[in-house]
């Protein structure tokens, strides 16, 4: 049964937030193993005003980070007690771009844990528009503590 984490819950998990929150909903399928991250583009996304004028495409580096965004929330939600704890990138392995993210699509972002020993994870990731993947990569990240 899929677990679905709202902004809310994700601003709980995650400190990022607005322009910088790139990950509206996530559903965990598996907990701690397989979760679907979902990301609306809109035309109000700030970083459309200079990439590109009059054709807009999202940055391949905020893809990469809804991607971890969406892991974050996958790992953070399975470890439980992650007071005074941060998710850092540690490695973005066999990242390829196929196809572009543009306004009004909606961003899935498919996360498989590859490996986590409780304080490095290793993640498949894969985001798509409709049927078509956008990126995929081999993702790496550190959990951390704040001070």
């Amino acid at each position: 049964m899929n677990k679905e984490i709202n902004i809310e819950e994700i601003q709980k998990l995650i400190p990022h937030r607005y322009p910088f929150l790139l990950v509206d909903r996530v559903e965990i399928e598996e907990e701690g193993k397989r979760a679907i991250g979902y990301k609306n583009i809109t035309i109000n996304e700030h970083f459309f005003q200079g990439h590109f004028p009059g054709k807009p495409v999202m940055p391949g580096v905020l893809i990469l980070e809804a991607m971890a965004q969406a892991g974050a929330v996958l790992i953070f939600r399975s470890l439980g007690n992650i007071e005074g704890k941060l998710a850092y990138f540690a490695s973005m392995d066999k990242v390829k771009f196929r196809n572009p993210v543009v306004p009004g699509d909606i961003l899935k972002i498919e996360i498989d844990v590859l490996k986590f020993n409780g304080r490095v994870g290793r993640m498949q990731v894969k985001s798509f528009v409709g049927e078509k993947i956008a990126v995929e990569a081999i993702q790496t990240c550190m959990i951390v503590d704040k001070e």
